[in-house]
């Protein structure tokens, strides 16, 4: 064995190791900068020194009742105080935090509550009636469930056995929470949103959480003390790691319960927001929104958008409202966004049209990621950086999950060959950068050829009187599939079905346009994503109908 003069006395000791932690950052922020505003939510302004005392009151609450390591704490809520706290106090006992999607049913959250084998339930009275009957159809009678009150929210009624409130006084606020046993230990739990048979528990680990959070303040260039205003569902990948991120930048969050238009700009202007993270729906809604409501909104707000690609023209009118905006791509299996289009300076001089089809791309690799690449899924060999070649997009690094709770099939099957494989079609641009094509199920094959449905939305969107566009595949006897677009109009839009078709056609390859365009509301995740598969369902149904 070759000699290593390295490794002669120089161990691991409690002086030069500690397991890394998202929860750290808070204990930092609330001890150097105890008196800056942490949390704004309605009347509540807290400070880091109050937030961080919560935290631990509740973090000792829990772990007097005998919760810790290995056990699951469940929330469902909005963005509120609540949850935020959730995200330090939970792994501050050193149990698992499991946030729910607020729009699951009850026999999904049943299904949750039972394979993460839930310990405790922490409920917003918004969500208590669903909530009660996940509980009863699960017949989870032993979870201790917590009554979350908020008073600025009318409706709702306790099913709990304490409330939120109680839990915290009970605990104390010298609790000494201590650093995970391995960074490898699980923090969080996020269960995907699938669309047929049971949801995905995705495990992530403390370093992931760590290394990612740190990831976003550089990536994004967040400075010090970002004002971030929660749009995105913290529920979702852990709000893409922002509630640590902004403790580790002893920012301020300025919760929101419900995005509508009139609060989400209100409160940019009330609070000086600098940041906020959305899904192209998101984005949409405020540049759909009432002029009257945008006026003396400041400029230079950044904007991390994400989830659906958000079409080019999209991201030229926020810029023309004066948003900064930067395009994220991730998964629920990668903390949220592991990949950002990264900016070149030299990119201003283009063309608004330009900047934002280069701001469209997905990008490239994070901080805390270690690899990316476009390959052939079967042999996992790169594609060429042609920009043109399509193959499924792989990433590989910390910001990868542990796996899927309870499915070693599944996680062995999303790490065969060393990489994480994404499940999305894409592309790789001769700068490196990545732009997706597709879900791979999404793709449309006509006659042949590939047709990727963004690209066809993308088109839709530069129609001025369309609002929301997703394009899915028909079935079709000749061509095997065709286009079939379903697109929602601005008030009082009358263009038709014909027009649509022809402005489609006009701006790009005919045998790409859709051939048939249906007018309707488009069926959502909580997140914002359009259920394409309802929509390939109906369009199923209406070749069925010929």
């Amino acid at each position: 064995m070759k000699h290593n003069i390295y490794e002669i006395g120089l161990d691991q000791n409690a002086a030069n190791y500690v397991p890394l932690t998202p929860v750290s950052f808070m204990a930092r922020t609330a001890a150097v900068y105890p008196n800056r505003t942490a949390v704004v939510y309605n009347d509540i302004r807290r400070t880091w020194a109050e937030t961080y005392a919560r935290c631990r009151r509740l973090a000792s609450a829990l772990s007097a009742r005998g919760i810790g390591r290995g056990d699951t704490v469940s929330i469902i809520a909005a963005n509120i105080p609540e949850i935020y706290e959730a995200h330090f106090a939970v792994p501050m006992a050193g149990a698992v935090l499991n946030a729910i999607n607020t729009r699951l049913d009850a026999e999904a959250i049943s299904f949750i509550l039972s394979h993460a084998e839930t310990k405790v339930f922490l409920v917003d009275p918004e969500f208590a009636e669903v909530a009660e009957r996940a509980l009863h159809i699960a017949g989870r009678s032993d979870i201790l469930v917590v009554d979350i009150l908020d008073a600025s929210y009318e409706g709702g009624r306790r099913i709990g056995h304490i409330t939120y409130d109680e839990m915290v006084a009970e605990g104390s606020e010298s609790f000494e929470w201590t650093p995970p046993a391995s960074e490898w230990d699980a923090i969080s739990l996020n269960y995907t949103s699938g669309t047929t048979g049971n949801p995905k528990g995705v495990v992530y680990h403390y370093r992931g959480a760590h290394l990612n959070s740190l990831s976003n303040i550089a990536t994004w260039q967040m400075g010090d003390t970002p004002v971030y205003l929660w749009t995105l569902p913290m529920f979702h990948c852990n709000g893409w790691c922002y509630p640590w991120t902004i403790a580790a930048a002893a920012g301020t969050v300025i919760c929101l319960r419900a995005v509508r238009d009139e609060a989400m700009l209100r409160l940019m202007k009330e609070e000086g927001v600098t940041h906020f993270c959305g899904a192209s729906i998101v984005l949409a809604l405020i540049v759909h929104a009432d002029a009257a409501l945008k006026e003396g909104l400041q400029t230079g707000i950044k904007v991390l958008t994400g989830g659906a690609p958000p079409p080019a023209i999209i991201i030229e009118k926020m810029e023309a409202m004066g948003f900064e905006v930067t395009h994220a791509y991730g998964l629920t299996e990668t903390y949220g966004p592991a990949v950002t289009c990264a900016w070149h300076p030299e990119w201003d001089a283009q063309s608004p049209a330009e900047r934002a089809r280069l701001k469209a791309r997905q990008g490239v690799r994070n901080l805390s990621a270690e690899g990316l690449m476009v390959a052939d899924p079967e042999t996992l060999q790169p594609v060429p950086s042609d920009g043109q070649t399509i193959g499924e997009i792989f990433l590989r690094g910390n910001s990868v999950m542990k796996g899927y709770l309870k499915n070693p099939s599944a996680t062995d099957e999303a790490f065969s060959g060393g990489w994480f494989a994404s499940g999305d079609l894409g592309v790789m641009h001769s700068d490196g950068y990545v732009e997706l094509k597709d879900r791979s199920k999404d793709i449309i094959i006509s006659g042949g050829e590939n047709i990727s449905s963004i690209e066809v939305e993308d088109v839709l969107y530069k129609h001025p009187e369309v609002m929301e566009a997703a394009v899915v595949a028909r079935p079709h006897e000749r061509w095997g599939e065709t286009p079939c677009a379903f697109v929602k109009l601005s008030a009082g839009a009358t263009v038709s079905e014909a027009e649509l078709i022809a402005f489609c056609r006009q701006n790009m390859a005919h045998f790409k346009a859709p051939k048939t365009v249906i007018f309707c509301e488009l069926p959502k995740t909580s997140t914002g994503k359009v259920q394409k598969f309802a929509l390939r369902e109906r369009a199923r149904e209406l070749e069925m109908q010929g």
